[in-house]
């Protein structure tokens, strides 16, 4: 009956086997596991004519054909162009911008927090409902304060704040070099470039893209036309060479005012540097307080040029505005522009002019004389001011008055008229030889006519 049955088993399997796909061989004897029937399909099988094998050709070479433009098309994709984008989202909000950013490079690019009013970076990141990484600068030389506002926007956001150093090597060649203050004497870009630059160099080499509080309106020289978005003109990202790093700067176009008002709004921590009169903060030996009326720049490293303060973290702002300057000279050196501060109540002189004037022990009236160049954007915008003021001091027995500093002239301003940018202007008291540089950022109206009544 075993052998029998048996059979049938085989002899059913053998059948259904010829029919159907063996799907599975557990239901075969182990001594037939592996004797299964040949089974010869050649009969039913019909070999490709020419025609079919053309057909099978050709779309195989369309396939082929099609596969390349797709490929291209999604590298093509990845290649943004940022001025056009910065043009798109030059209206936007901070929020847009913001969440832009976050959504486009998500763990690869990260926040630059100083410890001032650029919180606002961190509060519209949160408010993106996108996670974000935070990293700041600490250069050794900050303030109290601005170390326990770290901890406190840590603890505020739930975040981890990545601190970067600089090298304490080259921290101490400098120091045992120069001392604690060489930058009072001869400029803050060396210390700046130990302690910030190359830190914040390393810091970027790990992003393809970072975000700064930047704005146009704090300093005229050189954050006036900034985009929101660009390739950052002076460092490399994750991926190295020109162009591999890409800058945020989603508050460009807000005022410092419109700030303050979205942090209050908002209840978001400040530093308490603030109450005590510090807008703009950096490191202690180089921040101070301003006073009312005074521009938040102006509390940043005092004692040099007003309008090129800049670290070197945003660089490239200045080399832009040099770059602007040198494609508009002409083959003598000189800009090509119209004459600027042209009227009946402002005098122009000349290099002898200016020379006698210097040279005047005392003189029978003050003068007020600006140092310009006519293709410099900064002196265009302050031109109807300074109009204004000399039409205002007609009669006082204040001498308005110009005088063109650039090209051949621009060596001897430098030396001897206490150029620095454009434009200077110098007070020129009636019972003192040595003219009095204006100082300040705030070249409106009323600003320099206050200027002007307090010496005269």
């Amino acid at each position: 009956m075993a052998v029998s049955a048996s059979a049938a088993v085989s002899t059913s399997l053998s059948s259904h086997l010829v029919s159907k796909e063996v799907k599975s061989p557990l239901f075969v004897s182990q001594s037939e596991q592996f004797r299964f029937p040949q089974i010869d399909l050649r009969h039913k099988l019909k070999p490709f004519s020419a025609e079919a094998r053309s057909r099978r050709r050709d779309a195989f070479l369309l396939s082929a054909a099609t596969l390349t433009p797709t490929v291209v098309e999604k590298d093509e994709e990845d290649k943004e162009d940022y001025e056009k984008l910065a043009q798109e989202l030059k209206n936007a909000s901070p929020l847009e911008i913001m969440d832009r950013a976050l959504a486009r490079f998500g763990n690869d690019i990260a926040i630059a927090f100083s410890g001032a009013e650029d919180v606002a970076l961190i509060e519209y990141a949160k408010l993106t409902g996108r996670p974000f990484r935070v990293f700041s600068l600490d250069t050794g030389r900050l303030n109290p304060e601005t170390y326990r506002f770290f901890d406190t926007v840590e603890k505020h956001y739930g975040i981890h704040i990545e601190y970067m150093f600089p090298d304490a090597v080259e921290v101490q060649a400098l120091v045992r070099t120069k001392g604690l203050f060489s930058f009072y004497e001869d400029g803050h870009q060396e210390c700046c470039r130990v302690r910030k630059v190359r830190p914040l160099r390393r810091a970027l080499k790990g992003f393809k893209a970072w975000i700064t509080g930047q704005r146009k309106d704090q300093s005229p020289g050189t954050r006036a036309h900034i985009p929101v978005v660009q390739v950052d003109p002076s460092f490399e990202g994750i991926d190295g060479g020109a162009g591999s790093l890409i800058k945020w700067n989603p508050v460009a176009s807000m005022e410092g005012k419109d700030i303050w008002n979205f942090l209050r709004t908002m209840n978001v921590p400040v530093n308490t540097l603030h109450s005590q009169g510090y807008v703009s903060i950096g490191c202690e030996p180089c921040t101070r307080p301003v006073l009312p009326g005074q521009h938040e720049r102006e509390g940043r490293w005092w004692w040099e040029d007003a309008t090129a303060k800049e670290c070197g973290l945003h660089k490239g702002n200045i080399e832009q505005a040099s770059e602007d300057s040198r494609n508009k000279l002409s083959t003598n050196g000189v800009a090509d522009a119209d004459d600027i501060f042209k009227g009946q109540s402002v005098l122009s002189l000349s290099r002898t002019g200016v020379e006698n004037l210097a040279k005047l022990q005392s003189r029978k009236e003050p003068w007020l004389v600006v140092l310009y160049a006519p293709w410099c954007r900064f002196c265009q915008a302050m031109e109807p001011a300074y109009m204004e003021l000399a039409e205002k001091l007609e009669g006082s027995g204040v001498k308005v008055a110009k005088f063109r500093a650039d090209g051949e002239q621009k060596l001897f301003a430098e030396r001897e008229l206490q150029l620095g940018s454009f434009p200077t202007i110098l007070f020129f008291p009636k019972h003192s030889s040595k003219p009095i540089k204006y100082a300040s950022e705030k070249r409106d109206v009323d600003s320099l006519l206050s200027f002007v009544k307090a010496l005269q």
